[in-house]
C-alpha cells in the first residue's frame, strides 16, 4: 500500500506480459478421447464395386492380424460403424467406403498402432484416401481441417477447389489433402434412337432390360444354404460385359421373334461424368480436407492460411463461395452459443453488484482484479501443455464469478470498516488481515476440488484455467486490490502509522 503505484504498474505489466504470451496457448475444440479405440476410414474410388472394398477391408484385416498390440478389431464394408459411442461420426452407407474400428491394448499401444498403421496405408494402400484417428470428444467433426467450395456449377467448384488445395498443400502444417468429391469416372451411355426403336416394335425398356441382363445379370433360381436362400444370377462373363464392342453387337429381341444388333437402334459411347455430387443448401459444394500434423492444432493451420485464402475468395466470380469448416467452424458454433447469453449474464451480474456495492468507485474496483485472471491461466495452460478450447473456457467463465466473490467480501470489508469508525488507510488494512483467511481458505479449497480432474483428457483444461486463474487472481486480490483502492480514493497513511514505521 505504501508503494501503491509501483505495485499498479507491475501488476500491469504481468497483465501485458500474459496478453502477449496468450497467443502461444494452443487452441483446441475438443481433445481427443482417451480410450484405447482407433477408427481407421478408407475410401476408394467413388465407382468401384463392393466387392473390391471388401477386398481392401480384407488386406488390412490381414495386416491387423499379425499386430500383437491390438486386442480386437471390427470390419465394416459399404458402411460406417454402427454408433457404439455417443460423438462417433456416423458415416453413411457407400460401396467404395470401408470403417473398421481397432482396439488395442492400452492407450500407449493406441499411439505405436497408429503410426504403424499410417506407415503401412501409405506405403500398400496408394490406391485408397485413408485417415486413422481416435475416437473424438464431443461433437463429431470429422477431418479437422476443411473448406467448403459451392457454386452452381461442378465443374468451376472443382476449379476452384483445385486451388484451395493448392493453398493448403504449400503450408507444412497439412498433410493428406483430400476431397470428399471430385474424381470423374468413365460412364458408358446408351443412347436409343426412339424412331428406329419405334420402326422394330422396341421400347426404351425393352432394350434397357436386354443391357441388365448381360451386365447386371438376373437371378434364375435359388438354391438353400442352411437356412439362407442364395440367389442363382445369370449374366454375361466379364470379358463381354466390358467389351464395348460386345455390347454394340448385343442381340436386342423383336416381338416377331427375330433379333436385331444394338447399333442398329442405339448410339453407344464413353463420357465423363462424376458419381457423386454433395449438396449445402441445394448447391454443389465441394470440400477440401485435411489433417493436421503431430503437434499442430487445426485452428493454427487454419489461422495461417487465413491471408492467402483471403486473397483466394477475392477472386472468385460471383456466387461462389469458400466456408471454413472442420473443428474451427464447431469451435466458432460453440463459442458463438455462449457467447450469445453473455450481454444478459454481463446485466444481472452488474445490477447485482451494484444492489450490493452501492457505488460506481466500489463497483469499477471489484471488477477490476477480474481480467487479471488472465496471468494465471495462460501461465498454467502453457505450463501443463493445454489447450485452449470449449470446455477451458467453461472453466475461464467459472473463474470470473469466483475472482468477483473474493474481491467484493474484500471491499464490502472495508467498508464495513469504515463505519466502525476507522480511518480509510486502517479500514483497508484490518478488511485485508480480517479476511485474508477466509479467502485463502476458499481459494485452496477451490484449487484442491480441481486436483481428481486436473489429469483427465477432458476436463483437465477447465481444471487447469481454474487453478491457475484463481491462485494468482487471489493474490493480486490481496494485493493489488489494497494498492489501487488506495490510488483510486486517493487513501493517505496515517501520520501516526507513518511515524511508527519510520527508522
Amino acid at each position: 500500500m505504501r508503494h501503491s503505484k509501483m505495485t499498479i504498474a507491475m501488476t500491469l505489466g504481468l497483465f501485458c506480459g500474459a496478453l502477449a504470451l496468450l497467443p502461444l496457448v494452443p487452441n483446441q475444440f475438443f481433445p481427443s478421447s482417451d480410450r484405447p479405440e482407433l477408427v481407421v476410414d478408407l475410401r476408394l474410388r467413388q465407382d468401384v464395386s463392393m466387392y473390391m472394398t471388401d477386398k481392401v477391408s480384407q488386406r488390412l484385416d490381414a495386416i491387423l492380424h499379425d499386430d500383437d498390440e491390438i486386442d480386437h478389431w471390427s470390419s465394416y464394408v459399404g458402411r460406417g460403424a454402427v454408433r457404439f459411442y455417443l460423438p462417433l461420426d456416423v458415416q453413411l452407407d457407400n460401396e467404395f467406403f470401408t470403417e473398421t474400428v481397432i482396439v488395442t491394448k492400452s492407450l500407449e499401444a493406441r499411439e505405436r498402432v497408429r503410426t504403424r498403421l499410417e506407415g503401412v496405408l501409405a506405403r500398400q494402400f496408394p490406391e485408397v484416401v485413408g485417415r486413422i484417428y481416435p475416437l473424438e470428444l464431443g461433437p463429431p467433426v470429422g477431418w479437422p481441417v476443411q473448406y467448403r467450395v459451392s457454386g452452381s456449377d461442378p465443374i468451376k467448384v472443382r476449379e476452384i477447389a483445385d486451388r484451395v488445395a493448392g493453398v493448403m498443400a504449400a503450408t507444412p502444417e497439412l498433410r493428406n489433402i483430400n476431397f470428399n468429391w471430385m474424381e470423374p469416372i468413365q460412364k458408358l451411355t446408351i443412347q436409343v434412337h426412339q424412331d428406329k426403336a419405334r420402326l422394330l416394335g422396341v421400347s426404351s425398356s425393352d432394350v434397357a432390360q436386354a443391357i441388365n441382363l448381360v451386365v447386371s445379370g438376373e437371378a434364375a433360381t435359388q438354391v438353400r444354404d442352411h437356412i439362407y436362400l442364395i440367389d442363382v444370377v445369370i449374366r454375361a462373363k466379364e470379358t463381354e460385359r466390358i467389351s464395348l464392342d460386345r455390347m454394340r453387337a448385343l442381340e436386342i429381341p423383336l416381338p416377331n421373334g427375330k433379333t436385331v444388333p444394338l447399333t442398329e437402334l442405339a448410339s453407344i459411347k464413353y463420357e465423363q461424368d462424376v458419381p457423386l455430387i454433395w449438396r449445402r443448401g441445394r448447391v454443389p459444394t465441394l470440400t477440401v480436407q485435411a489433417d493436421v500434423k503431430t503437434g499442430i492444432m487445426p485452428d493454427t493451420a487454419v489461422d495461417h492460411l487465413q491471408q492467402p485464402m483471403a486473397a483466394l475468395r477475392e477472386q472468385l466470380p460471383s456466387g461462389y463461395d469458400i466456408a471454413v469448416g472442420g473443428s474451427v467452424e464447431e469451435s466458432g458454433k460453440s463459442q458463438a452459443s455462449v457467447a450469445a447469453v453473455f450481454p444478459i449474464t454481463i446485466v444481472l451480474m452488474m445490477t447485482i453488484l451494484m444492489v450490493q456495492m452501492q457505488n460506481f468507485g466500489r463497483l469499477a474496483l471489484v471488477l477490476s482484479v477480474t481480467p487479471l485472471g488472465v496471468i494465471g491461466i495462460v501461465l498454467a495452460l502453457l505450463t501443463v501443455q493445454k489447450a485452449m478450447g470449449f470446455v477451458a473456457l467453461l472453466g475461464v467463465i467459472a473463474l470470473v464469478g469466483m475472482i468477483i466473490r473474493n474481491s467484493v467480501i474484500l471491499v464490502h470489508q472495508i467498508q464495513v470498516e469504515k463505519e466502525a469508525g476507522h480511518s480509510d488507510w486502517n479500514a483497508i488494512v484490518e478488511a485485508a488481515l480480517l479476511r485474508f483467511r477466509p479467502i485463502m481458505l476458499t481459494a485452496v479449497a477451490a484449487i484442491l476440488g480441481m486436483l481428481p480432474i486436473a489429469p483427465t483428457v477432458f476436463w483437465g483444461p477447465m481444471a487447469a484455467a481454474i487453478m491457475g486463474g484463481l491462485a494468482v487472481a487471489t493474490l493480486l486480490t490481496l494485493l493489488f486490490l489494497p494498492s489501487l483502492y488506495v490510488v483510486w480514493f486517493r487513501v493517505r497513511e496515517d501520520t501516526a502509522n507513518a511515524a511508527a514505521a519510520g527508522p
